[in-house]
């Protein structure tokens, strides 16, 4: 049974667009079948994996007013083993265009459900906030992956984000589970960064992944060749960190590789 795991936190520049992006693809590399949904009407993971999101027309936008079905708008193995369901600017429109739409929270949902059994894995990247097409995702999703940048506010937010996590499971998604915390951006020569993981596994009764994301220039670097970092700079320290986070997502709850 594939999982779905939506990547939030509505602090922006958190690395949730550059987490989705690379984390997909360092799954794809390890041959499993993934499908990345672009929920952000920014479309920056669009245009990270190589796609012009400016001239597309079947888009995650179409999708949830029911104009296209999700079949129709797949860019099917963009990269091998990933395919995604792209977005762009016209999904900002969404939230005003849904108003009073029945069921509105369970558009995303309705749609994946016809094409999940194709995939062991499914990432959808949400928008900085915490508004309709986030919990559009939430209500799609198995868990919520959240990054958190390395610095000072740090758990700032998260509060109101878990918050809305439980107010999700309780009334709209039953299923929904916090799949992890993964730190960003890491820097090791501040003793900031340090405080700031330390703080976190302090304060926060939640799952923290292992795998610590660094900055790395390639990292910052690859979006802009409309690659994942595993294929610009497959050796890189970002790339690395990665495949060590991909390992911990697939083996999330399996006691024996702990």
């Amino acid at each position: 049974m594939g999982r779905t795991i939506v990547v939030a936190n509505q602090k922006g520049g958190v690395g949730k667009t550059t987490t989705t992006i690379n984390l997909s693809a360092a799954l794809a590399e390890t041959g499993r079948k993934v499908l990345v949904v672009d929920m952000d009407p920014q479309g920056n993971t669009t245009s990270g994996l190589g796609v012009d999101k400016e001239n597309i027309e079947k888009t995650v936008y179409e999708l949830l007013l029911g104009e296209n079905t999700a079949e129709e708008c797949l860019l099917e193995n963009i990269l091998d083993n990933l395919s995604l369901l792209p977005s762009n600017i016209n999904l900002s429109g969404a939230e005003i265009e849904l108003i009073g739409v029945e069921e509105k929270e369970y558009l995303l949902k309705k749609a994946l459900d016809t094409i999940k059994e194709k995939y062991e894995f499914i990432l959808i990247d949400c928008p900085p906030s915490l508004n309709m097409l986030t919990i559009n995702s939430m209500c799609a999703g198995d868990t919520v992956l959240v990054p958190i940048q390395c610095e000072y506010y740090a758990l700032e937010g998260l509060s109101q984000l878990i918050h809305t996590i439980e107010l999700v499971k309780e009334r709209l998604n039953p299923q929904i589970e916090i799949e992890g915390v993964v730190f960003t951006m890491y820097d090791a020569r501040t003793n900031l960064s340090l405080q700031v993981v330390e703080n976190v596994k302090e304060n926060l009764n939640q799952k923290i992944y292992k795998s610590i994301i660094p900055r790395n220039v390639r990292l910052a670097e690859a979006p802009s060749y409309g690659m994942p970092v595993t294929k610009y700079d497959t050796k890189s320290t970002g790339a690395e960190s990665y495949r060590l986070l991909a390992e911990e997502v697939i083996h999330r709850g399996d006691e024996e590789w702990q």
